[in-house]
Formats: structure tokens, C-alpha cells, sequence
């Protein structure tokens, strides 16, 4: 019995003995920090061992913004970030009142700033992002910029998947899905502006995060004739293999591969803290209505126009699925422009992924890409553009890649060697990497 008694005494003990320790022992650790650049924003993210209680505010005479952090410590350097081409001078941290920490940022221009807190998902913990939107200056149009433009070229959308604290799929010796697949559209973007009848514009240019929908309103800013949105994902089964195309499905998707693979990708929203529009009541079901409508007429488009791309991937890469397949990827949920997500392959595969990593490789895969876009253009030319004018009757413009031979690029634009070598007076069939060659018209 007073055995007993002197356990539950202990227990009191110790209870009490826990309220008198000082609060520092739950402190929430800053453990790293990072800083990404975007066309329109720089965004900072402090990474969080749980999360915490902030407050932002900015002070003028000079420009800083301050974000005092409740209850936290300092477990990492901030002196290792790179400020080009952000509106951040520098960054000063210090502890406040023993307990808080302030973060302050000297600025070298006026910014928007938002902040918000990020919970922990399957890639990361939880996080205090802050974002610094740009001033905008307000630039008037003139009438002959807003009237519809004639004999134009055809615009393409290229959109590298994830980016930014958004590394996508992850594959053998890390190669990362971001980095591969921003590769590949880049040089998709060359072929395409190596054509007097096309214009390629990147979504992301660089590693930074962006939002599904705000991928999709950048598309629709450059008056985007189609959309492409390109990816090498990842699957548990590391034997998965093959490259695939999806265009929107309304009414879910038609494979198990395909829903496991959209709901991946829709996810990275959480990622990155996007948020959506909420509309209630009739406005939202009006929205619905016309949103079903607009996309019925742009998903006949996507899937054949994703047919021609499938058909020129399956020359180089084994296919997933001899099929355009359909899936409800919010990257593709754009109501006015024909939008593709295209699957170069699976980066969790050993032998694709090795594949992926060639710039070789990555060059045929770019170019089966653009010749199927191509392909399809050229049978469904868009009205007021210079391929619906003209046709294919004006020279177009070829890169000489790393590998490229003459005869195989006569066999490719389906021209004779003799033709080639004549319509850019070579007196050989030797070529040097970059030299531009000229392809006469079909």
C-alpha cells in the first residue's frame, strides 16, 4: 500500500516538474530554408519540425518585410541563398524575446507579399512559405494588338511538369522527373521555333513551382493553339515501362494506370499550397454547364491530336498503351485550348530512366513529339494561320542534333538526300552539330 501511495506521488511529481520546464523544449526547429524564382514571384520556405504561429508585416524607409515566428529556433544558415534576380537585398535572423524569432527581409524592390502555412505530405514537412508577387506595371494595348492576328504561326504551350519544391517522381541514382522533363521540353520548344509555321512557348523555364491552373492561364495568355504538358512519372512496380498520352476524361478514368497516375498529379496542388476559385450557388452550377460545353468541343481536338503524337513516340519508345488514354488531370481541365499530358516514360523503370537522363535520347523523344504535332497541324491547320494560307509550301527550319545523320534526316522529312544537299548547297554530306538546315516544303 504505501508502495503504491509512493508511485502516484512520483507521477504528480513528475507532471508538475513537466509544466515548470521551460517552453523551448517544444520549440518548433526552422531546419532549412529555400528560395525559388518565378516569372512572376519569389517564393521562401522555411521547412518546420511542426508548425508554428506567424506574423508578417512590412516597414518602409527602407523596403523589409518582417515575419516574427511564435515559439521557434534557428537550426540552419540562411547565408548560402542566391538573391539574383529576386527583390531580396539580403536576410537578417535573430531570436526575439527569447522564445520568437524574426526573419527580416531587406528588399531592393516593392513587392506583394503573402503568406501561409503548409502541412506535412508524402514529400515534405510542414513548411511557412512566403510568397513576394511582383508589382505589375500596367502596359495599354493598342487596337492592333487586340484585333485577332492574320497569318500567324501556331502557338504551342509547352508545360515541363512539377519544378521548383515540386521534384515530381523520383527514379534510380535520383534522376529527377522535373529536371528530364524541362529538358525535353526545351528542345521540343527548338524544333518547333525552327519552323516558320509554329512558335514553341515554355510554361516553366526554369525550376520553380507553379499551379495547375496557372500553368493552364499561361497557355491561355500566349493564345495557346494547343497545350502540352510533359511528364516521366513513377509507378510502385518498377518493371513498368512505355510512354503514353492522356487527354481529359469527364467522366473519370479508363484505366486503373490512368486514375492512379491523375490523382498523383492533382495532389501536387497540396504540394505547392495552390488554391482554387469557389463559386456557390447558380453561379457555380452555370459555370459547370458552360465549362462541359466548352470542353466537349476542345477533348475531339486532344484526342487527335494525340493520336498523331502517340503514333511518332511509338518510333522511338515502347508504348504503355496503343491508345490515347483519358484521365482527370487538372492540368488538362482547360475548357478553351485542346490540351495533352504526355508520358515520355517511367523514370522509377532502371532502363527508362537511363534513357531519360540521354540527351539523345532525349533529343528523338522531342522530336517525335514535335513531328506528331506537326503531322496534325498540318491536316487540321488552324484559320489565320500561315500553314492554313500557305501550307507547307514555305522551307522549314532543322537543328542538326548530337547523332544526327544527312540520310537520316532525309528519311525523317521524307526527302531525298540529293534534294537536301541541293536546297542548302552542300557539295558533301557531311553536317556539324547546330548547323541549321533548311527542309524544303512537302
Amino acid at each position: 500500500m504505501i508502495l503504491r501511495y509512493f508511485k502516484i506521488l512520483f507521477k504528480c511529481a513528475a507532471i508538475a516538474l513537466l509544466w515548470l520546464v521551460p517552453m523551448q523544449l517544444w520549440a518548433t526547429d526552422i531546419e532549412s530554408v529555400r528560395l525559388w524564382r518565378a516569372p512572376d514571384k519569389t517564393r521562401l520556405v522555411l521547412d518546420l519540425s511542426s508548425r508554428v504561429e506567424h506574423n508578417l508585416f512590412a516597414l518602409q524607409n527602407p523596403n523589409r518585410l518582417v515575419i516574427d515566428i511564435s515559439d521557434a529556433r534557428i537550426k540552419t544558415e540562411f547565408t548560402d541563398l542566391d538573391f539574383t534576380n529576386t527583390p531580396i537585398a539580403g536576410i537578417r535572423v535573430a531570436v526575439r524575446n527569447k522564445t520568437d524569432v524574426r526573419v527580416v527581409l531587406d528588399l531592393n524592390n516593392t513587392v506583394s507579399p503573402k503568406s501561409f502555412p503548409l502541412p506535412a505530405n508524402e514529400q515534405y514537412g510542414n513548411r511557412l512559405v512566403i510568397d513576394l508577387f511582383d508589382k505589375k506595371n500596367v502596359v495599354s494595348r493598342t487596337l492592333d494588338e487586340v484585333v485577332e492576328k492574320k497569318d500567324r504561326r501556331i502557338v504551342i504551350a509547352i508545360d515541363a511538369g512539377h519544378g521548383g519544391e515540386d521534384p515530381g517522381a523520383l527514379g534510380p541514382r535520383r534522376v529527377r522527373e522535373k529536371i528530364v522533363v524541362l529538358q525535353i521540353a526545351k528542345k521540343v520548344k527548338a524544333l518547333l521555333d525552327g519552323n516558320p509555321n509554329f512558335q514553341g512557348e515554355l510554361v516553366r523555364s526554369g525550376d520553380y513551382y507553379l499551379a495547375h491552373r496557372r500553368r493552364t492561364q499561361i497557355a491561355r495568355d500566349k493564345q495557346a493553339d494547343l497545350f502540352i504538358s510533359i511528364h516521366a512519372d513513377a509507378f510502385t512496380d518498377p518493371s513498368a515501362h512505355g510512354a503514353s498520352v492522356y487527354a481529359l476524361s469527364t467522366k473519370g478514368a479508363t484505366s486503373e494506370a490512368a486514375r492512379y497516375l491523375a490523382d498523383k498529379e492533382n495532389r501536387a496542388d497540396l504540394i505547392g499550397g495552390a488554391t482554387s476559385l469557389s463559386l456557390d450557388g447558380r453561379d457555380e452550377l452555370l459555370a459547370g454547364v458552360l465549362l462541359d460545353l466548352s470542353m466537349t468541343a476542345t477533348l475531339s481536338t486532344s484526342l487527335e491530336a494525340g493520336a498523331y503524337v502517340l503514333k511518332n513516340m511509338g518510333g522511338v519508345a515502347r508504348l504503355h498503351k496503343k491508345k490515347v488514354e483519358q484521365a482527370g488531370f487538372l492540368v488538362l481541365k482547360s475548357p478553351d485550348i485542346p490540351s495533352l499530358l504526355i508520358e515520355t516514360g517511367f523514370i522509377s523503370n532502371p532502363s527508362e530512366a537511363r534513357k531519360l537522363s540521354s540527351s539523345s535520347y532525349q533529343n528523338k523523344m522531342a522530336r517525335a513529339i514535335f513531328q506528331g504535332i506537326e503531322q496534325y497541324f498540318s491536316d487540321n491547320p488552324p484559320d489565320g494561320t500561315l500553314l492554313a494560307k500557305y501550307g507547307n509550301r514555305v522551307d522549314r527550319i532543322y537543328v542538326v542534333a548530337p547523332g544526327d545523320t544527312l540520310s537520316e534526316i532525309a528519311v525523317r522529312f521524307n526527302v531525298s538526300m540529293r534534294t537536301l544537299k541541293r536546297h542548302n548547297n552542300m557539295s558533301s554530306s557531311k553536317i556539324r552539330v547546330g548547323k541549321k538546315l533548311k527542309i524544303p516544303p512537302r
